[in-house]
């Protein structure tokens, strides 16, 4: 079992509300049970503004809705955010800031993408993305196999029950915050949410994802401010593309020994010795979000 005490947060399997078991049958007709996830609807607030509701599986609300305004630039001229209140009975979020913000412009220019869940972005997003050139951070594959390996066989509900999407914030060889929801721009938005109350820097960071990696995903870790990002998955062009447009070393079809880096690999250490590392084997527990 892998050692949880390098994480500040750690996915929690047997939280109650997360999964629910259901019986049904197999291919044989025989009865199983299985742990399935819950899905719950969470509606989020920009002061008295609703902006969204989302489905997710209702752990740490308050990060996911000040990571997902954030991600979307809606706070962004508001000054600091002077509360977030959450009302479990409602299932209602609502962030306050110190003064107004510009999300009636941004509602307008509100369109979907190819994500899971929330699938939401908004249209002047690129626009965020001018002149944003990430920190040349250097990445090491060492770094890189010990963080896939730590990920990989830590408890979550990935491995209980399937059906969600994991996201890890590390530095170096050392996952800190795993977060996990139904849909990946969720899990990324509550990593957002934690690194900005905790006010955490960005530069030294790997966000490490289950997920495709989408323009959306490359936009939201370059608003991030996050000079890397990792998938078990595999790579759309434009979120190639803008990845070396802003700097980002990116990497994707991480499994045992082999990954692929499409941008940024001038900044690959490759101290590891292949010969030490493990392949996956084909028919493993863990595979990528296709």
């Amino acid at each position: 079992m892998n050692d949880l005490s390098e994480y500040l947060i750690a996915p929690d399997p047997s939280r109650v509300r997360l999964t629910r078991r259901v019986v049904g049958v197999d291919q044989t007709g025989s009865e199983v049970a299985q742990d399935v996830i819950e899905e719950r609807p969470l509606t989020i607030y920009l002061n008295s503004q609703e902006i969204v509701t989302a489905m997710t599986i209702g752990d740490y609300p308050e990060y996911l809705a000040l990571g997902f305004l954030r991600n979307q630039g809606m706070l962004e001229g508001a000054g600091a955010v002077t509360q977030i209140d959450y009302d479990a009975e409602l299932e209602v979020v609502v962030v306050r800031t110190g003064a107004p913000t510009n999300h009636e412009d941004k509602l307008k220019k509100k369109t979907r993408t190819s994500g899971c869940a929330v699938g939401t972005v908004f249209g002047d997003m690129m626009e965020g993305l001018d002149g944003v050139v990430l920190p040349k951070a250097q990445l090491r594959t060492s770094w890189l196999y010990a963080l896939a390996h730590k990920i990989n066989t830590t408890p979550s509900l990935y491995l209980n029950a399937g059906a969600i999407h994991g996201t890890v914030l590390c530095k170096e060889d050392k996952p800190l915050v795993y977060m996990e929801d139904v849909g990946r721009h969720n899990a990324v938005d509550k990593i957002a949410g934690w690194m900005m109350q905790e006010q955490a820097s960005a530069g030294d960071k790997v966000l490490y994802t289950t997920g495709r990696l989408t323009s959306e995903m490359v936009i939201k870790c370059a608003h991030m401010g996050i000079p890397v990002l990792v998938s078990r998955s595999g790579f759309t062009a434009w979120g190639v593309e803008l990845a070396e447009q802003v700097g980002l070393t990116l990497i994707g079809r991480l499994r045992g020994k082999r990954f692929q880096c499409l941008a940024g690999a001038d900044r690959i250490i490759w101290d590891a010795d292949l010969a030490q590392i493990k392949d996956e084997p084909k028919k493993s527990g863990r595979k990528g979000a296709a």
